[in-house]
């Protein structure tokens, strides 16, 4: 069966992604979807990149590795292990994934920290993850769609295909955004609520069409 990772994000536990990714979670069941393992970044960060962590990058850098047992042989002294003992189950929950689901508001036009640090610790020497599937389910303060005045402020949705593109190969990826959400706190916006009130049911309308359609995705895999 499959298996769909997913991350959550956002700083709210009640937030516009966290609703995008339930309601893709809950059209992956309903379509017999297989295992699900959720982290939340938020409210159990994973720390910041140190020293050991450069230090075991630097050992394997410009290789592309696909057993994570490779890594272990790099690992050698005490503030290596430990980083390791981080970095370790991150990828294994990476690397077990058929699809991966990120819940990824937007802040300050780009993703938030806590959702950074994850990058920054499963960025070591390139894996081929593909043909994986990326789903980034969001939730925005503007607009920043395609032909619209702020579309190249947007270092959020088109930053995470790109990474997963330029440094897994996964070129497989959709955002799935609610825009305008800040149209129901700030009077200057007011006027685009309606607005807003689509995209949102337009996003939760197709978070779960693609939960549906992705729960029978499965990778190749050894063995």
């Amino acid at each position: 069966m499959s298996h769909l990772l997913h991350l959550d994000s956002s700083a709210r536990s009640d937030s516009f992604s966290r609703r995008l990714g339930a309601a893709f979670v809950a059209a992956w069941h309903d379509a017999g979807g297989g295992e699900v393992t959720h982290r939340d970044l938020a409210a159990d960060p994973v720390p910041p990149i140190r020293e050991g962590w450069t230090r075991i990058c630097d050992t394997l850098l410009g290789e592309c590795i696909t057993d994570i047992e490779r890594y272990e042989e790099a690992v050698r002294t005490e503030e290596e292990r430990e980083a390791w003992a981080v970095v370790r189950p991150l990828l294994d929950e990476l690397v077990a994934a058929d699809v991966v689901l990120i819940g990824a508001p937007m802040y300050n036009f780009g993703v938030p920290a806590a959702l950074k640090a994850w990058i920054d610790q499963v960025t070591f020497p390139k894996m081929v993850l593909a043909p994986r599937k990326l789903v980034v389910v969001a939730g925005r303060g503007g607009a920043y769609g395609p032909g619209t005045p702020r579309e190249p402020f947007d270092h959020h949705g088109r930053y995470l295909l790109d990474f997963f593109n330029g440094h897994y190969a996964v070129a497989d990826g959709e955002v799935v955004a609610a825009e305008l959400v800040n149209s129901l706190v700030d009077p200057a916006l007011a006027g685009r609520r309606d607005q807003h009130v689509d995209s949102f049911a337009d996003a939760l309308h197709r978070a779960g069409e693609l939960g549906g359609k992705l729960a029978g995705h499965r990778i190749p895999r050894e063995g």
